[in-house]
Formats: C-alpha cells, sequence, structure tokens
C-alpha cells in the first residue's frame, strides 16, 4: 500500500495570457521544490486564457483551475478554494516575483504566522521594475492609509507574493473579485486579528513584451475606496463628529446674534450653512454607528471597543424614539412661540433678523429630532432576528 504525501504548500499563479513568462515562473517554482523538500504543488488559476497558456502550464507539471469568474480576485479565489496545500503563496506569473526564493514565507508560516507578506522596498526593486508613480506615491500613500485605518504592520499593502495558512483566509470570507482584492486580504486579516508578517522580496522588471493588466488610477482608486468603505470611523464618523460640533455650536452662537472672529465676521448666511452643515456630520455619525452594528450582527470580525459596546446596548428604537422626539419637540415649541409673537401682532411684520436666527436654530432641533427617531427605527430593523438558511 502506498503511502500519500500530504502536500504542504500551493504555489498559486494567477494567469490571464501569461504565455510569455508562465513557464519560467512554473520551473522556478518547481525547481524550489525540488530543491528545498518541501512537498507541493503548483497550480495555475487560468482566467481565461486564449494565448495556449493552459497548455504550458500543463506541458511544466503545474495543475490548471479554469475560473470563470473574471477578474484578479476572482482568479486568486478560485485558486485557494481549489488549493490541496495547508499553506499557499501566491504570485504573479509575470516573471517579476522570484519564486524560487521562498524559503523566509515558509519559515514564517511554519512558526504559525497566517499571513506572510512580501515586502519589495525591504528586498529590492529593480530599476524600471515598479513605475515612479506607484513606488513614489500609491504604494507608500496606501501602505499608509491601511496602517492607520486598521492598525495594520504592513509596510508593503499591495506586494503580490505573498503566503498564507489557507483555511485562516478562507475563513476571511474574501469577497472581492478585482485588484483591491490584495488590499481585502490584509485589511481582514489584520482585523480578524491574524498573526500578519512581512519579509524582503525582490521585484524586478517583469518579462511580458504586452502592457500589464494593471491600470494605475483605476486600480489605486479602487484600492482606496476599499480601504474608506470598510473603515466607517474614518470616512464618516470622525469627519461626521467634526462637522456636528463645528456645526451644532456654530448655529446656536449665531442664535444670539452675529461674532466676528478676527476681521471674519459671521451672520444670518453663515448660520444657514453651519446648520447645513451640522445635519450632514449628524447623518454621518448616525450612518458610521448604524454600519458598524450591522457589520457586527453580520459577523464581520472588526474590532469591538469597550466605549461602542456600551453605546450599542443604549441604543434601541426606544432611546433613540425618545431622545429624537425631545429634540423634535423643542424644536417644535420654539416654533410654535414665534407663531404665537406673530399671531400677537396681527401676523404682520417681524424683526426678520432675529426671527430667523432663532427659526434656524428650532427647524435644526426638528431635523436631528427626526433623523435620531429614524435612525431608531433602522436599528430596529437590524435587530430583528432571522433564521439564517
Amino acid at each position: 500500500m502506498t503511502a500519500v504525501q500530504v502536500i504542504e504548500l500551493t504555489i498559486l499563479m494567477p494567469c490571464l495570457n501569461e504565455a510569455e513568462t508562465l513557464a519560467t515562473c512554473i520551473d522556478k517554482a518547481r525547481g524550489y521544490l525540488d530543491r528545498s523538500g518541501v512537498v507541493g504543488e503548483v497550480v495555475i488559476a487560468d482566467n481565461g486564457s486564449t494565448d495556449g497558456s493552459q497548455a504550458i502550464a500543463e506541458a511544466h507539471g503545474a495543475r490548471v483551475v479554469n475560473v470563470v469568474d473574471k477578474g484578479y480576485g476572482a482568479a486568486l479565489l478560485g485558486g485557494i478554494a481549489a488549493a490541496n496545500g495547508t499553506y499557499v503563496i501566491m504570485g504573479d506569473a509575470d516573471d517579476s516575483y522570484d519564486f524560487a526564493n521562498l524559503d523566509q514565507f515558509v519559515e514564517r508560516l511554519r512558526a504559525g504566522d497566517e499571513l506572510v507578506m512580501g515586502n519589495r522596498f525591504r528586498g529590492g526593486i529593480e530599476p524600471g521594475a515598479m513605475p515612479p508613480l506607484h513606488k513614489y506615491l500609491g504604494n507608500p500613500v496606501l501602505s499608509s492609509i491601511g496602517r492607520l485605518f486598521f492598525r495594520s504592520p504592513i509596510k508593503d499593502f499591495h506586494c503580490g507574493l505573498r503566503g498564507f495558512n489557507r483555511r485562516a483566509i478562507l475563513d476571511l470570507h474574501l469577497q472581492t473579485t478585482g485588484m483591491e482584492f490584495a488590499s481585502e486580504m490584509v485589511v481582514k486579516a489584520s482585523l480578524g486579528g491574524r498573526r500578519v508578517s512581512e519579509v524582503p522580496t525582490t521585484l524586478k522588471k517583469d518579462g511580458r513584451s504586452r502592457p500589464p493588466h494593471l491600470r494605475s488610477w483605476r486600480d489605486g482608486w479602487r484600492h482606496l475606496r476599499f480601504l474608506l468603505i470598510f473603515s466607517p470611523r474614518w470616512l464618516f464618523l470622525v469627519p461626521g463628529t467634526i462637522a456636528f460640533g463645528l456645526g451644532i455650536l456654530g448655529t446656536f452662537v449665531l442664535t444670539f446674534g452675529p461674532f466676528s472672529i478676527g476681521d471674519v465676521g459671521f451672520d444670518v448666511a453663515s448660520q444657514v450653512y453651519l446648520a447645513a452643515l451640522a445635519v450632514v456630520g449628524y447623518q454621518a455619525v448616525i450612518f458610521a454607528i448604524l454600519s458598524k452594528i450591522y457589520a457586527q450582527h453580520e459577523g464581520f470580525r472588526i474590532p469591538r471597543s469597550r466605549n461602542f459596546d456600551r453605546l450599542e446596548r443604549r441604543i434601541s428604537l426606544e432611546s433613540s424614539a425618545v431622545v429624537g422626539l425631545i429634540l423634535f419637540l423643542l424644536g417644535l415649541t420654539v416654533a410654535i412661540v414665534q407663531v404665537v409673537m406673530w399671531s400677537n401682532t396681527g401676523f404682520g411684520a417681524l424683526q426678520l433678523d432675529q426671527t430667523v436666527r432663532t427659526a434656524i436654530a428650532a427647524a435644526l432641533l426638528m431635523m436631528l429630532g427626526a433623523q435620531t427617531i429614524m435612525a431608531g427605527m433602522f436599528l430596529g430593523v437590524l435587530s430583528v432576528v432571522l433564521k439564517r438558511s
């Protein structure tokens, strides 16, 4: 009876018309497995190549997995699902990454790290291998945003050569199908408390004669959009709180009359805009809170804080309705008083300046009250327990 060897490592490459460089990449990967003694396989996640890449891969000893859904992330998701290895090391099939030197990745994976990122800035970037726009702007800026928003230790967020524990990554339930898949993996691993590390790797100019699939501005925006949307604290809560604070303070200060800061004067027109700023800011705060509650109810692995947990316990449909109703009635009371005062003049002309100031403050209270009530109603919808199939 022949013993079946357990595959420890899958070297995975997404592929879309990579006939020029695919054989070289596979040969390097298989050479690494032979040299290191690691029991492994080379898997090509083909995304619909029409240049014979599939036949080349099979001829060089790789297993081809055909992925119908289009996109960089879709190809990798299909390849990860089909991989047999305990660990997976993924990298582009354009001969820019060195598949012959994966020892540090394997070492960290065996030590228990669940995501091991390559760092091209530490390992070395060959002249011409990375466009200046990516090297000096795109990668540094996006990586800095990722570290700030998600407290990630990774300094090269978008390195295409990375290794991971297959089961740990599958448990993250990655969803994106485009280039932002690279960011999603790092973000969710960081938020999920996975053991994440970084090792130096090299980058050389790819061996293809055609332009790369990557589109700098389009794909850079997709990465940035993902980072912003996945962090409601920085996209909505922080700016929303600042906007609401400035708006509400300015609105009620101007209720008592104009004021100046240095040579700059503020009057009724400023109060209108400040009231609008308060409404927009308050809506952003509400959205940030509700989106985080929704994410936690749906099981997304996002960091929890004691302050937010206490806030969530206190927020309910009933409490929001009470607070919202109080705010709305305060504004309505002021409005009724103004109508009564107007009737006392025989519905004639009023002192326009002070009347408008007070009306703006009253309208703001009513709008904030209505927003609070509706947010509470939506929270009530979120709290309904549904049977999951």
